[in-house]
């Protein structure tokens, strides 16, 4: 059996995979050994709750301070006595200074002041005062009038941040109710709505809808109609609003809402 034999390239590949083999060997042998060891997580203690309250264990939040109660008056208030009178009622005048001869001096003020009894006011019957200005119609704040427009803000006085809030509410209950029609380019329709409200949230009338007519296309004139059509029935069906009350004349007439897809 004759021996291997190996072409120069071979050899030369043999030898250079011997030496890097030799070199990572060396540099193994050469690497310096740590002696700090590598630190052990702590262990966690984990626990699965087996129930869920479905109530909420916050505290309860503090209850608003009651409003002030104007005081009632007396109808016939006690007669003032001698004890609540102020110390310089209780007292007389100051007494006149005994005349003396002019070459003689007095060598100390009578004591007649603080011997003298203290004088009551007359006991006459007080006229009666009447009762408290203010009816018992105070603190609902509905004064004397027979309508509620005295408890409600006026639409000029309400805040741009209570102005947000009620179109955010308003905007909550249509968006369930409104379905923009489908089409080409039915998305870039924009229909304008408006309408009023009574007090108690209800439609009064039937509410008014048009198209913008930059946001028609002959692609999707068929749908313009239709997206009318859509706002009003999404309005009728979130009717009767929830909105709170005191903000009546900010909601009472809605005006200039823009439905859209993206409402």
């Amino acid at each position: 059996m004759q021996p291997a034999q190996f072409s120069s390239e071979e050899r030369i590949g043999l030898l250079v995979a011997l030496a890097l083999h030799v070199g990572v060997v060396a540099v193994m042998l050469l690497q310096p050994v740590r002696d700090d060891a590598m630190p052990v997580p702590e262990r966690m203690t984990v626990s699965l709750a087996s129930e869920v309250s479905l109530e909420s264990t916050a505290p309860d939040p503090v209850a608003d301070s009651r409003a002030a109660i104007a005081p009632t008056l007396a109808e016939d208030p006690a007669p003032t006595t001698a004890e609540e009178l102020p110390s310089e009622a209780q007292s007389d005048p100051e007494p006149t200074r005994p005349s003396v001869q002019p070459t003689t001096r007095p060598t100390s003020r009578p004591t007649t002041r603080a011997t003298q009894t203290p004088r009551t006011r007359p006991s006459a019957t007080p006229t009666p005062r009447g009762g408290s200005r203010i009816g018992s119609d105070f603190l609902p704040g509905s004064g004397s009038s027979t309508t509620t427009d005295d408890t409600r803000i006026p639409a000029s006085q309400i805040g741009a941040s209570a102005q947000a809030s009620l179109r955010s509410a308003i905007t909550r209950q249509l968006r369930p109710h409104w379905t923009a029609p489908q089409g080409v380019d039915a998305e870039k329709l924009v229909s304008v709505a408006s309408w009023r409200l009574n007090p108690d949230g209800s439609l009064s009338g039937r509410p008014k809808c048009n198209t913008v007519g930059s946001s028609i296309t002959p692609s999707n004139r068929p749908q313009a109609n239709l997206h009318c059509e859509r706002v009003i029935r999404a309005i009728q069906l979130a009717a009767p609003f929830d909105l709170p009350d005191q903000f009546y004349n900010g909601w009472k007439t809605i005006s200039a809402w823009r439905f859209d897809r993206r409402l």
